[in-house]
């Protein structure tokens, strides 16, 4: 028992008022209706999908960043993090760099792109400007378009060339909007758009949605940006939000003060909350009531990007608990930019990267656009790809429930994002279920334990305190618990777990829980629900109406076995932390399996596909296991039960690949660091980028590699550790690739670029990083000078295999 205690209350027994419907108007009457019968529609507090509530995650993935070749792939491994719907930014730049010359080919066809996701059951949410950002040269308007005369305002030769702009994304879409039974269910009008002026405001989306109506681009949803003082007309668009976990455009070069991203926030009538991105009113000044729209992010960090200035690294542990703080504070479209990082196109007349030199306020890398996101620059899975996943499949199982619940505080909060000693608690509830959610998570600043916390939750007919006994919030964590929980038929009051999903055909139901950082499992169930209860890995007791279970240890063996009243069998299975994040919830000819396996996993019409660049990594346990039989491409062995999965081990022969290095020159010294132009919101200029020709006296060195590298493999990754400025990666004078320097791994996926280049071989040039250089980097991540001013040097660079292993599933009769 602690020896302190918390004890939060948070009263959610008033009535919940019906979402408002009628406010908002979207497309035509017709287009919220696809032609087998399909609605999808909005109401002030969430999306509705054939009348049921609907919760999606959207993750946002350039395909002009991308090879086409590729992009089936990635949109794969997409739907296997629990993505939904893909967002994408159609930079105009990137189709007409050339007055009258539009490309619509290669990796720059977004109809091919768009119908490899209908394909996949995903949605597209094309964001089309016309000014996108998304650190794009110009923000994507071509150069050639800026010599005109005004641009982002209602013009007239402006529009004209918009006009022409939109008819030509509407021919790319044609037959693919949702009416059309496609998959485009939205559109993003222009992007952090603020402009008051007489030919700009609200005025001037109004007229960028009348366009896009009128070039064929009419669809149930349409949005914009609603940060940085944003302006829109009312009822017409859907403002979307988001928040990010450090700011490469910031000009300090120390760390960011505390994020406050990790304090819930509301979006709910009468008064909403300021995370940084969110109004403070709940009325604006232009008379939008921020509580009759639903509270959509659509820009969650996913990770962030590097500048020339600022270079943050983003550890795994910090996209998570900034997913959970959004769906706790009562969002209802968890959407992220980036979810896919990736590389620039070629450009025909410039680069397409922002820069200083375009005045813009930042120097981008040339080519990476990595992002530090889920799924990286050639397609790896980062860290919290798999924190996300835990999450997003309890979104996917549990999310039409929670859509509709709404967002209450704890008589006790903290008075901001700087207080450490408040818990961070917030319940989302319909006024009878619901579920808490706990945020002891903040980056860079790491918060402290709290002791004795418990919550009384007043719900409209009872009052339902959570845990039993008090609990201790351990030091940087994130959870969420369950509350009257409807499992199958029997009544969950509590759980001091989480469900992230749940299989089963009705009758026979399994529902798969991880435990909450260190916090002891407990499940507490409303014993007038349960004809009989059993937990052989458990204790079991009953005090007055309820059914506890005690002393669980995660396994893959069933943990509680509850037979309804109704004749339903619920069977809930408690996997560990590493487990549930190493579980895949799969589909295969219409039936639905957990996997467990350390290898990345992504699923096409006919096969599982098992990744991992460790051979020992191609273990697999599934579930349902006795009826399966499967066909593999290397022997594959079964080797029996684990618990209740059925546990495989495939053989995979590891290679060795050799690269070899040779160094050319050392770098010359280098000159001070040149300084941009001074920006009126930040202090002071940054750094500049160095130009290309500052290269020429880069240190250098050679690689030579296998031609027949990629035999056999998925990709084989170049890592490349080295100490300097920034690295660029060359086949001859062709930029393939380029790194500022933060101290992390630089990675290059070598199969977009075989066999050509690696027959020709590669070229690593390294620039000096000076001692005095003023650009920000965690601390950690400066390397030791000693006695030098300077350092420039490739240390390692090796290779890395990537193996794959392909499955086929036959399903022949199914036994639990």
């Amino acid at each position: 028992m602690p020896s302190t205690s918390t004890l939060l209350t948070i009263d959610a027994s008033a009535h919940l008022a019906a979402p408002e419907t009628g406010y908002l108007q979207m497309g035509s009457s017709g287009a919220n209706k696809s032609p087998d019968g399909h609605i999808l529609s909005v109401n002030s507090r969430y999306l509705v999908l054939d009348g049921k509530p609907w919760l999606p995650v959207m993750g946002e993935f350039h395909y002009t960043r991308y090879p086409e070749r590729y992009w089936e792939e990635e949109i794969l491994k997409m739907k296997a993090g629990g993505v939904e719907v893909i967002a994408t930014y159609v930079f105009w730049i990137h189709h007409e760099e050339v007055e009258g010359q539009f490309d619509w080919s290669g990796q720059r066809n977004l109809r091919s792109f768009v119908q490899l996701c209908g394909k996949h059951g995903l949605y597209v949410y094309p964001r089309i400007g016309p000014w996108a950002h998304g650190e794009v040269r110009n923000g994507g308007l071509p150069d050639w378009l800026l010599k005109k005369g005004p641009t982002r305002v209602n013009d007239p030769v402006y529009l004209s060339y918009v006009r022409k702009y939109y008819d030509q994304v509407g021919r790319q879409l044609k037959g693919l909007r949702w009416e059309d039974g496609g998959p485009v269910i939205g559109i993003q009008l222009e992007n952090e758009y603020s402009n008051r002026t007489p030919n700009g405001g609200a005025a001037y989306i109004s007229r960028l949605k009348s366009m896009a109506i009128e070039a064929g681009l009419d669809v149930p949803l349409y949005t914009v940006t609603g940060w940085d003082n944003a302006v829109y007309p009312p009822r017409e668009v859907i403002p979307v939000f988001g928040g990010y976990p450090d700011e490469f455009w910031a000009g300090t070069l120390q760390e960011l003060p505390v994020d406050p991203e990790g304090v819930y926030q509301f979006h709910i009538a009468p008064t909403s909350g300021d995370a940084g991105i969110l109004q403070s009113a709940s009325v604006k000044s232009d008379g939008v009531k921020l509580w009759q729209y639903p509270r959509f992010a659509a820009e969650l960090g996913g990770g962030m990007q590097v500048a020339y200035h600022r270079r943050p690294v983003i550890a795994e542990e910090d996209i998570a608990p900034m997913a959970l703080v959004q769906l706790g504070s009562g969002v209802n479209l968890l959407g992220y930019y980036m979810f896919h990082g990736g590389t620039n196109p070629q450009g025909k007349l410039t680069t397409l990267q922002e820069s200083q030199a375009t005045d813009y306020p930042n120097d981008l890398p040339v080519k990476s656009y990595d992002f530090q996101a889920p799924l990286r620059q050639y397609g790896q899975l980062n860290g919290s790809f798999r924190k996300l996943k835990v999450i997003h499949q309890f979104v996917e199982g549990f999310g039409s429930g929670l859509a509709p619940m709404t967002a209450v505080a704890p008589d006790l909060v903290p008075s901001g994002p700087k207080d450490t000693t408040t818990p961070r608690v917030v319940a989302r509830t319909d006024g009878s279920r619901g579920f808490l959610f706990f945020n002891n998570y903040v980056r860079n600043y790491p918060l402290p334990e709290h002791k004795g916390v418990q919550v009384v939750l007043k719900l409209s007919s009872e009052t339902v305190t959570v845990p039993r006994q008090p609990i201790n919030i351990p030091p940087q964590s994130s959870f969420f618990w369950p509350v009257n929980l409807d499992l199958g038929g029997t009544l969950l009051k509590y759980a001091t777990a989480q469900p992230f999903a749940k299989v089963g055909d009705g009758k026979l139901e399994y529902y798969f829980f991880t435990p909450s950082a260190a916090i002891p499992p407990q499940f507490a169930f409303a014993a007038t629900t349960i004809k009989s209860l059993h937990s052989k890995a458990g204790t079991v007791s009953r005090r007055e109406d309820r059914v506890y279970v005690d002393g669980i240890r995660p396994s893959t063996d069933v943990a509680i076995n509850v037979q309804t009243d109704a004749g339903k069998t619920v069977r809930i299975v408690l996997l560990s932390e590493k487990q549930a994040e190493n579980s895949w919830k799969i589909s295969i000819n219409g039936h639905d399996h957990i996997m467990i396996t350390p290898a990345e996993v992504f699923v096409d019409d006919e096969s599982i596909h098992l990744r991992s660049r460790d051979v020992s990594a191609f273990s697999l346990s599934i579930f349902p296991g006795a009826g399966e039989q499967l066909n593999s491409t290397v022997p594959l062995r079964k080797t029996g039960s684990d618990g209740t999965f059925s546990h495989y081990i495939a053989a995979v022969e590891a290679r060795r690949v050799i690269v070899n290095v040779e160094k050319a020159r050392d770098a010359a010294p280098s000159s001070p660091v040149k300084m941009g132009k001074a920006l009126d919101w930040r202090p002071g200029p940054v750094a500049s980028a160095p130009d290309d020709s500052d290269f020429e006296k880069a240190g250098l060195w050679r690689l030579t590699l296998p031609k027949e590298l990629l035999q056999g493999l998925s990709d084989v990754f170049l890592d490349i550790k080295y100490v300097g400025d920034v690295g660029r990666l060359y086949e001859g004078t062709r930029l393939l690739d380029d790194n500022f320097f933060n101290g992390t791994p630089w990675e290059v996926g070598l199969k977009r670029f075989a066999p050509e280049v690696l027959a020709q071989g590669m070229e690593v040039k390294v620039l000096p990083l000076r001692r005095d250089a003023p650009i920000y980097m965690p601390k950690a991540s400066w390397p030791e000078f000693n006695a030098i001013a300077e350092t420039a040097e490739v240390k390692a660079v090796t290779v890395s295999p990537e193996y794959e292993v392909k499955l086929t599933i036959r399903r022949e009769t199914p036994t639990h």
